[in-house]
């Protein structure tokens, strides 16, 4: 499975965890230096798993709050626990 905007690839994984509707990709298959923390929102806050959003930037273009990671999931969400979602300006296929 992969994670592409504008035709670049940010993850490529095989291990890939299914969780609510979304694909989960492991650290080591995202490209790390394309994704810049966002400002925690008082909904991020209020996140019971620990939620962190990503800017992702690739050549100039910017696609705000487009990746994610949960940091201290709670149980029911353990097994997506450090790994990366995309949603909006991010296909995922």
């Amino acid at each position: 499975m992969k994670a592409t905007l504008n035709a670049h690839t940010i993850a490529e994984s095989a291990d890939i965890v299914e969780n609510g509707g979304y694909a989960y990709f492991p650290p080591d298959s995202v490209r790390l230096e394309w994704l810049e923390k966002s400002p925690k929102t008082e909904s991020d806050l209020r996140c019971p798993h620990g939620v962190q959003f990503y800017d992702v930037t690739i050549a100039g273009i910017r696609a705000p709050r487009s990746a994610w990671c949960y940091e201290s999931p709670r149980p029911s969400m353990a097994a997506v626990g450090g790994r990366f979602g995309f949603w909006e300006a991010v296909t995922v296929a």
